[in-house]
């Protein structure tokens, strides 16, 4: 890849283009090489474009959110990373519908659903990220998930053709749905949410903030969850249960509040936090003969 030639080929279809950018600036974790180039998209006439270049040109791409679930490798990203965030953010509610673009804040449109007496969202009110992450992960809390609330959503394929799908078209399964096992990029997603008491829907988002403050590692650098829920076992317990909650490897730590959590104290590399993973991942096996499946999306060269 010529790289200056792509970054000004990518200057005539994008206005927002950056060269060799830190991934640190674009991750909750706070680590990361440089992205080759960066692009932030204000339309969904510029994803497509963007797309189309790269397909025709041979470039690869990968499609981020906040990267409130991502971890880029110490190497960066060869290629091209197409931000979809506060440039395409805008949401609308209609009678018992949010209808959002995929940078929208999940957490904003859960506010939004409180104020327009809408409940199913409560369970999403501290979930930092978009909705087109928390849609492509099948995200949840509090024993909600997003297939849950899913309507439909439009995406741009491979190809480039704008498709529509509904809720049993994308394919959900726990943490996972189509968008997880093919490249496509979500534009857009319709919520179906249910009439409500707004005294009752307020108590239960203050009540899963409650919560959150007290059982997870707020103000620290994470990715959520590092690990899925296994059938029968719960990550953090086990990870407890084998001695290794505040166990460190330079500034990468499994957290002393949740142990499902591995957090950056400050100035971890990646390639620490991945140790982390792997040492935690061998010593439960060791222990309790169960392999752990981290839950956040690696990106990247070491």
């Amino acid at each position: 890849m010529d790289k200056e030639k792509v970054f000004k080929d990518l200057q005539n279809i994008c206005k927002d283009v950056l060269q060799d950018e830190s991934m640190k600036k674009h991750t909750s974790f706070k680590t990361g090489g440089p992205a080759d180039i960066f692009t932030k998209p204000a339309s969904v006439q510029e994803v497509r474009d963007i797309l189309l270049y790269c397909k025709e040109n041979d470039v690869p791409y990968y499609v981020i959110g906040n990267g409130t679930n991502l971890l880029v490798k110490d190497g960066g990203i060869r290629g091209v990373v197409i931000k979809i965030s506060y440039n395409m953010n805008k949401f609308v509610v209609e009678d018992d519908k949010i209808i959002a673009d995929a940078g929208a804040s999940i957490i904003a449109i859960s506010q939004a659903a409180y104020k327009n007496e809408l409940s199913g969202l409560e369970f999403a009110c501290g979930i930092p990220g978009t909705i087109g992450g928390v849609v492509r992960m099948n995200a949840g809390a509090f024993k909600g998930e997003m297939c849950n609330v899913v309507e439909s959503t439009t995406y741009i394929d491979n190809s480039g053709n704008i498709v529509t799908i509904n809720n049993n078209e994308h394919e959900f399964t726990y943490r996972n749905s189509i968008f997880g096992n093919n490249p496509y990029i979500i534009l857009q997603t319709t919520l179906k949410l249910n009439k409500g008491n707004k005294d009752e829907i307020k108590e239960k988002m203050e009540y899963n903030t409650k919560i959150r403050k007290e059982k997870q590692p707020l103000g620290t650098y994470n990715a959520g969850s590092s690990f899925k829920r296994l059938e029968g076992y719960f990550p953090g317990k086990l990870i407890e249960d084998a001695g290794l909650k505040g166990y460190s490897i330079g500034d990468a730590e499994v957290s002393t509040v949740h142990a499902n959590f591995l957090v950056n104290k400050g100035n971890a590399s990646t390639k620490e936090i991945l140790e982390l993973f792997d040492y935690v991942q061998k010593t439960v096996f060791e222990k309790f003969n169960v392999m752990l499946e981290p839950e956040i999306q690696i990106l990247g060269e070491d």
